[in-house]
């Protein structure tokens, strides 16, 4: 399994991985699976560690009702199913018929496919589409960079008071610092941290795990 959080040596995210809970065999076998059938997409996976991490999350706010912004081949919405409660409720959202195929295969695998639903089409179309009383506890962006201002303006009013927001790429593999990075897809990433940190109906911290995680509580 190639993924892992970047920002600290080799040595040190061993060691971390060592000392966390680690995947189970499905999750392992999904992310061999992701890299042999998608090498080039590889990097779109998370790493186990933030895997472990978003089900404990999911877990201590009791969530029993999710929504996933982009889903590629489904370990992250294992992650997040297997920490909500009983008969909990998590919506993907992805515009892949061929990555969520796998996705479907492994949450059959793993015994979630009762409580996972995926919508494919353009994440902000379905989330517009919404009725107007349908909230989440528990929120996770992983999408299109381009598109994390307009996720953002559309989860925040749908996440319940107390909820979690969860943000992944937020480093953007360490460019969000280089002042003289001008990508698109830089500028972008930096556009949504702005905006998020200035954002008055959250409390957020950002994780130095993955690709960087930013964590966001909806005030009450």
């Amino acid at each position: 399994m190639a993924q892992r959080s970047e920002q600290i040596s080799l040595h040190l995210n061993a060691y971390l991985t060592a000392h966390s809970s680690p995947p189970d065999a499905v999750l392992r076998e999904l992310a061999n699976e992701t890299a042999d059938l998608f090498p080039f997409e590889t990097g779109l996976a998370i790493p186990p560690e933030q895997g472990t991490l978003m089900t404990l999350l999911t877990q201590l706010t009791g969530a029993a009702s999710a929504i996933e912004i982009g889903t590629f081949t489904g370990y992250s919405s294992i992650c997040i199913a297997r920490g909500l409660t009983a008969g909990g409720h998590l919506l993907c959202c992805d515009i892949s018929e061929e990555w969520t195929a796998v996705a479907r295969k492994y949450w059959e695998k793993a015994g979630l496919s009762d409580r996972i639903e995926l919508r494919l089409g353009p994440a902000i179309d379905t989330l517009r589409s919404l009725a107007d009383e349908e909230m989440f506890d528990v929120a996770f962006i992983d999408a299109d960079k381009g598109g994390y201002l307009g996720y953002w303006r559309e989860v925040v009013p749908r996440v319940r008071p107390g909820g979690l927001i969860m943000v992944d790429n937020t480093f953007s593999h360490g460019r969000v610092i280089d002042a003289g990075n001008d990508n698109p897809l830089v500028i972008a990433v930096r556009d949504f941290n702005d905006l998020a940190a200035a954002d008055d109906r959250v409390d957020l911290v950002m994780v130095p795990i993955g690709d960087g995680l930013t964590l966001a509580r909806k005030r009450d």
